[in-house]
């Protein structure tokens, strides 16, 4: 008798900025999810995560959102998302928006129990440990807030870049410290965000990387753009585009 599983059925959940801006993470994230053994779908129901709207204390449309999203992602075994800032928000803030209602509570959890960050779930639940790819250059790394505050990723993404054929990891000073993003922050305080933005630049400069990496497009995104203001030479990628060996597409810009 053949005892042998199926394959687990993960739902991806793209985000809202690699739709808009970067789709090769979405196709990055395909690859590797399926290299591992998985059988992927990208439900075309699906949204925004709601994250601006529940940061924006807009509960009302935040938890209408979240509805939206559990039920398209109804049925599958996993739920995974490139970027740690909405797989927080799946994760960690869906059970809280539905803690006073107790027909959602049950199925915000559940949900939440099967939603994660890409390159944890690589690493903790489908048990990766190398890839088959190759990078030829100097990287450092950027720990976003979401990824590394809310999800706990830190060490997953150093351990499968170091099996990355030609790559070599430099780290950089206060590398756990914000990029100055932060959403809608950037947006209502422009002048410190730049002043955190500008310190980070100047941290990941210091490394005299060639390209910076991270789990999040929005801080990826702030950190491009500022690095462009600057005239540097040095170039932007998520991290799920090297592992998967899908470097293509020219470095990420501050807008598409």
């Amino acid at each position: 008798m053949s005892t042998q599983t199926r394959p687990l059925r993960v739902g991806l959940f793209v985000t809202c900025l690699v739709d808009l801006f970067r789709p090769s993470v979405g196709f990055a994230a395909v690859k590797l999810l399926e290299g591992a053994g998985c059988v992927v779908e990208v439900p075309e129901a699906q949204v925004c995560c709601g994250q601006p709207a529940y940061n924006s204390g807009d509960r009302a449309d935040a938890k209408a959102i979240a509805r939206q999203i559990i039920e398209a992602f109804q049925g599958f075994d996993y739920i995974v998302a490139p970027s740690g800032s909405c797989a927080g928000m799946l994760r960690k803030h869906y059970p809280m928006l539905f803690e006073d209602d107790p027909e959602m509570l049950p199925r915000a959890k559940d949900f939440a129990a099967r939603s994660f960050e890409l390159v944890s779930f690589l690493t903790g639940v489908l048990r990766v440990s190398a890839v088959h790819a190759e990078f030829d250059g100097t990287v450092t790394y950027h720990d976003s807030c979401s990824n590394l505050r809310e999800m706990g990723v830190a060490r997953q993404p150093r351990a499968l870049l170091e099996t990355v054929k030609g790559l070599t990891l430099i780290e950089a000073e206060d590398r756990e410290v914000c990029c100055g993003f932060g959403g809608t922050f950037s947006i209502k305080f422009p002048d410190i965000s730049n002043a955190m933005v500008s310190a980070k630049t100047a941290a990941l400069s210091a490394t005299e990387a060639e390209t910076v990496l991270g789990g999040d497009l929005g801080c990826l995104m702030n950190i491009a753009g500022k690095l462009s203001r600057e005239g540097s030479p040095v170039r932007v990628r998520h991290v799920a585009e090297v592992l998967a060996g899908e470097t293509g597409a020219p470095p990420i810009a501050a807008k598409a």
